[in-house]
Parts: structure tokens; sequence; C-alpha cells
């Protein structure tokens, strides 16, 4: 398929304005058929947003699976189909070609009673959330980006949109976070529509709900009880957003308050999103973070706390942003922010594919104001691992080094469609090794 796919003849039938759309709709519309249309069988709950859908899923997940449910989920991370998982090799966190009919069907086949799904704007333009029944859908949160896939910030927004429709439209429950800049402009732009088709309806949430705060509250006292060191998730603000949506989808299936705090005290989060790895007093966090918001979201949450022992820590960020022409825009943003927020800054390579890497960095350090003369400059190296060597390197004990951009990925493109292997949390870890092991070498 793919050769043919790449043939020249086919590839300009494909290029011509709304052929690729059509062509994504029929496979759409014959997976469905084909596989006999699983969802109208099974209970579809599908999570969109810019940030946080991985970490909602999982979520939902924990607390389904701690309430005796049997589930399937699809997301960027992983397949999972009842007790079988395996991660997600499609390169696409929604696949297409019939991919999500034939999960849905296996799911079904598998006597699963819940299907979580991640939803994307790319897949959404392409299609790939048709014909399916959804039941309920979720929106995490709002803000630019694959701003050059869709155009504009406004036709990324539309696509977010068009899947909160496509969920009223059978006649499912559409959640949207009150606590979102654009929570107003989605709210009215679904005004009236619960009322109409198959009797769908909005169910607004927030981190200020009182049900939230009780259940958090709870959670959080019972993690600070465990006698098992640091939490691998934390019950912190960064994570409340994504809290607040799963308990507030929880609490609207039925599931007891007990069974919800009981699954989130002892989630131990998602593998490359604000993941910690600890070696003696040394800290590190690797996060997927790859947006302005998110980025910043990550900084806040990760910027040490003075304490007695350690009254000036500093935080340490290994940056970068990913190539090929993707929201160049961005860049300098990431660059303002990590000024505003670390007190060193590395600058390294993530996914260059065909772009100059060196050109990446220097667009990021152009957000870069080191106005202060006290304040270290700016250091740059394309070798990634070396980054993190280094950022571990210049470590104080109460210091916290940050990785963001490539969380779990196993890979990092670059040019002519090649990949090379990679895993942060194995690079980080192994530099914390060396790092403690020579603090604690005899003199």
């Amino acid at each position: 398929m793919d050769r043919i796919k790449n043939s020249r003849i086919v590839q300009f039938f494909y290029n011509i304005p709304g052929v690729s759309r059509t062509y994504h709709f029929v496979w759409a519309w014959a997976a469905a058929k084909i596989n006999r249309h699983p969802s109208r069988n099974i209970f579809v709950i599908g999570v969109t947003g810019t940030k946080g859908k991985t970490t909602t899923l999982e979520l939902i997940n924990a607390i389904l699976e701690a309430a005796g449910k049997r589930t399937a989920l699809l997301s960027s991370l992983r397949v999972k189909i009842g007790d079988e998982g395996r991660k997600n090799q499609t390169g696409n966190s929604m696949p297409g070609r019939g991919f999500i009919q034939k999960f849905l069907r296996e799911a079904r086949e598998e006597h699963c009673a819940y299907a979580l799904v991640e939803v994307t704007s790319q897949g959404v333009a392409l299609h790939r959330h048709r014909f399916i029944e959804w039941n309920m859908g979720v929106i995490t949160n709002l803000a630019p980006e694959h701003i050059d896939w869709h155009g504009s910030y406004e036709k990324y927004r539309q696509a977010k949109l068009d899947f909160l429709e496509n969920v009223l439209k059978c006649g499912g429950k559409v959640f949207l976070n009150r606590d979102d800049k654009e929570y107003g402009f989605l709210e009215e732009a679904l005004a009236g529509r619960s009322e109409s088709d198959r009797a769908g309806e909005t169910i607004p949430y927030s981190r200020d709900d009182r049900w939230f705060k009780d259940s958090i509250a709870k959670a959080r006292l019972a993690q600070s009880l465990r006698d098992e060191g640091a939490p691998k998730f934390l019950l912190s603000k960064f994570n409340e957003e994504n809290i607040a949506v799963a308990v507030a989808i929880a609490k609207d299936l039925g599931i007891s308050d007990r069974i919800i705090e009981d699954a989130i005290t002892n989630f131990e989060g998602v593998p490359g999103r604000m993941e910690f790895v600890r070696k003696g007093d040394y800290t590190a966090i690797v996060d997927y973070a790859h947006t302005p918001e998110s980025l910043e979201a990550a900084y806040a949450a990760a910027r040490p706390e003075p304490t007695p022992y350690f009254p000036v820590p500093r935080l340490i960020c290994v940056l970068s942003a990913a190539g090929g022409g993707r929201d160049r825009w961005k860049r300098p943003a990431m660059g303002a922010i990590a000024d505003q927020y670390c007190d060193e800054i590395i600058l390294t390579n993530e996914d260059p594919y065909d772009e100059d890497p060196e050109k990446i960095m220097a667009e990021i350090e152009g957000g870069i104001r080191r106005a202060d003369p006290e304040r270290p400059p700016v250091l740059k190296t394309l070798d990634r691992g070396e980054a993190i060597r280094r950022a571990v390197d210049m470590m104080r004990e109460g210091d916290v080094v940050i990785g963001t951009g490539k969380g779990s990925e196993e890979s990092i493109h670059v040019a002519r469609g090649r990949t090379v292997p990679w895993n942060e949390r194995e690079m980080f870890e192994e530099a914390l090794k060396q790092r403690f092991e020579k603090e604690q070498a005899p003199l």
C-alpha cells in the first residue's frame, strides 16, 4: 500500500485539495462497515485537547479498572485490549486506514465494557472520528498547536469542535473544562445542540468543583501516609486538570468516591509525562512538553522550592524543538519561557527531520533575553546525550534537571527519514548514576 501511495501518479492525485480527506472518509466508512460497527456494542470515550490527553486516558482507565471494569485503550503511548497491551508503534496517536474500527471490534470481542480513545485534531480533519458511536467526549484544554498543518489556530480549534459536535450528534455527553480560556467559546458553539439530534448534553467540570477538591484532598492524604518513598505520580496542580475530568467522568458513571480516591492514590503515572528519575539527592524529570503552554506548566511544577538544607536550588533545563518546519512560531516562545523559569539552559537536538538543527537551536535562543549579566550563558550541543550529561554534571544537591520534548519516545527523527534509537529515561538514569558514584567515591 505504501509503495502504491508513494508513486508519483498517486501522489499527484492525493495532493489535490479535497482528495486526501475524501480518501480518509471512505476508509472510515468502509472500516466501520467491514468491522460491523463495533462501537454500537461498547461504551466509547474520546479524549481530545492540546495537552494532557494521554495522562487523562490513563487516569480514567485506572479508575474503571479499580471499579472492576474491563477496558480497552488507544493512545499515543500504547494500545491495550483487556489484559494485553503493547506500545503504539504506528507513529500516530489516532491511526487511520481502519485501525480504530479494528481496535474497537477486538475490544468488543474481548468483552471490554469501555474503549478509551485519544482524539487528535489531524485525526478529526481526516475523518477518523466518523462512524463511531461516541458515548462521551472530553476536551482537556486548548492552545495553539499544529498551526502549520491546519493553516490557522481557528481551523485547529474547529477540528476539536467538530469532534465534540459529533459526540452530541451520537447522543453522547461532552465534558468541557470550565478553567480553560476557550470554555466560553466552546460552550456557546455547542449551545442548543444538546437539545437536538439524539439528546446529547454538555457537562462542565473544574478544579474548583467541591467533589473534586474532596477527592483530591483525601487522595493526597492517603498518598502522604504511604511508606513507599516519593510517589511516581504527583497530585500537584500540574496534574489537577487531568484528574478533575477523570473524576468527573467516573462520578457520572456512578463509580463510588472510595474507588475513585483509591485509584488516584495508587496511580503510577505515565512514562515520559513528568516522570521522575532520582539518585540520592539528585532529581531529574522526563517530560513530553512540546508547546509553550505545556512547557511553562512543566517548568512551574518542576521548579524546586528552597529548603533549610537547599536554600538556593536551581532548575536546569535540556530544551529543543521539533524540526521539519513544524510550528516554527513556538521556538522563540519556548526560549522565552525557559529564560523565565530556568537558571541554566542547555539547548540541544530533538527531532530535526530534514531541518538544520543548528537553525532550530538559534530560533529558540532568539527568545532568550539574558539581561542580567550575572546569569550563566546558554549552552548548546547537538548531541542530546551530551546535553543530558552536562546538565547532570552541573547539578548541586537540591537542584532539578528537566528534559522536555521526547518523553517516552523511542527514537530521534533525523534527515532522509532515518531514525536514531533513543531512551530519555535511561540516559538520565545513567548520567545520574555516574554523578552519584562520583560523589560517593573515596577521596
